[in-house]
């Protein structure tokens, strides 16, 4: 080997990119299992999918309230004992609450596997969501969501869902102070038996697995809900606001402003959907994009400006996120506008384009790197009702979407009057 001379430099699009494909089968009660057996590390991670989002909720932060509560007592043990179950073998399990789904989630070494599943049996099974732990939440939410509002980011993020979907709207709502207050242990009782005793629940397992995990799982959550009915996630209409453009003062001493620019768009089965994560990325979805290089880099208005799209299941958006200083907040809201107009009116350049594609399959690469990382593609794709045709028509649109095709999606979306616009100081 000559060391002088410089190795090859393969670019990420030469590189053929497949998933592996997953195994399935069912419980005794109907549950769907997805399982990707691989990796070297004698680790597993097990996610618990349950149709118990917000979309569920006839109240205000009781789908977030009950997912929660899972792991703060049964009736054998209270939540010290439960952490510390998990604790002693050097388990992670984690909680989180989304807009139509709720995952419980299990990370352990997989010898250990056997010792964790009836501990999360019995928090799916036994919880009785004492009233002292909901009082706590409640202490600690007020004084989170308090802190939080005096945040201009964090007050943007709100309103700019808000004037999207409509205040009502899964999607758009969001927890005020009296909604926290308002929260029982009763709600979340009848919720619990709802949507996670008697819902539908789809499981996801990845790592190292042992030989006799089905008759694991099956021992255990073989007999939970009726996994056999077929869940509908309600179709809630959209009402956007009519207003397009807001600005919020929010802290009279502030010395930035929060940013929000957005608009509507198709979620994942619109045949553009695929296209237009190209044309994101060229314009604020990295560090090498144009509204990076303008905005940050040029004119020195932020550290950091970006685009993308929501990751929602039905309706979506198209949002650009900056904070800027106070003073130049106008100014940064001109440029943006500037690189629509830019990408409406002029092809990018062949070596621009070559280093989005470059970034891109690179992105995928680094997501398919382990067994976690090949199964949260894999969730993406089952939890969007979507197949592998997805995958592949994704990458075959990165490697050979045109120049004049990102030029016409641009023309067809990024138009000015099309966004909300937000700002608040």
């Amino acid at each position: 080997m000559n060391r002088k001379i410089a190795p090859p430099i393969k670019d990420a699009i030469e590189y053929k990119l497949a998933l592996k494909p997953y195994e399935y089968f069912t419980l005794d009660n109907g549950m769907p299992v997805y399982t990707i057996h691989a990796g070297a590390q004698e680790v597993i991670q097990i996610e618990m999918v349950f149709y118990a989002g917000n979309h569920f909720e006839k109240q205000k932060g009781i789908a977030a309230l009950t997912n929660f509560m899972l792991k703060n007592g049964t009736s054998k043990r209270n939540a010290f004992q439960l952490n510390e179950a998990f604790d002693y073998y050097g388990a992670y399990c984690n909680r989180s609450c989304y807009n139509e789904t709720a995952v419980l989630s299990l990370h352990t070494l997989t010898k250990h596997l056997h010792h964790l599943l009836p501990v999360m049996e019995e928090m799916l099974t036994d919880s009785i969501f004492p009233q002292s732990e909901l009082e706590i939440y409640q202490q600690n939410a007020q004084q989170r969501l308090t802190l939080n509002l005096q945040k201009a980011e964090f007050v943007a993020g709100r309103l700019i869902d808000s004037y999207l979907y409509g205040e009502q709207h899964p999607y758009g709502v969001y927890t005020n102070p009296e909604d926290i207050d308002a929260l029982t242990t009763e709600a979340c009782k009848t919720f619990y038996k709802d949507y996670y005793l008697n819902g539908k629940c789809v499981l996801f397992v990845s790592g190292n697995l042992p030989a006799d995990l089905r008759i694991q799982l099956n021992n255990h959550f073989g007999k939970l809900g009726s996994n056999n009915q077929k869940i509908i996630v309600p179709i809630i209409e959209t009402l956007p606001a009519i207003e397009k453009k807001y600005r919020i003062e929010n802290d009279l001493n502030a010395v930035q402003g929060a940013i929000r620019i957005a608009s509507p768009f198709p979620n994942r089965h619109h045949p553009d959907f695929k296209k237009v994560a190209v044309l994101n990325n060229l314009f604020g979805g990295f560090f090498g994009s144009r509204l990076m290089s303008n905005i940050r880099e040029d004119k020195g208005y932020t550290y950091g400006i970006y685009s993308y799209i929501h990751n929602h299941i039905q309706q979506s958006a198209w949002v650009i996120s900056t904070e800027a200083g106070k003073e130049v907040c106008e100014a940064t809201i001109e440029e943006i506008y500037k690189e629509m107009k830019t990408l409406r009116e002029k092809k990018v350049e062949e070596d621009e384009l070559l280093l989005v594609r470059n970034y891109m399959i690179g992105g995928l690469l680094g997501d398919l790197d382990g067994p976690f990382q090949i199964m949260a593609r894999w969730k993406n794709i089952v939890l969007n009702n979507l197949d592998e045709a997805y995958f592949y028509d994704s990458i075959n649109e990165i490697k050979t979407i045109s120049a004049e095709a990102l030029m016409e999606l641009a023309n067809k979306y990024l138009h000015p009057e099309n966004f909300y616009e937000l700002v608040v100081y």
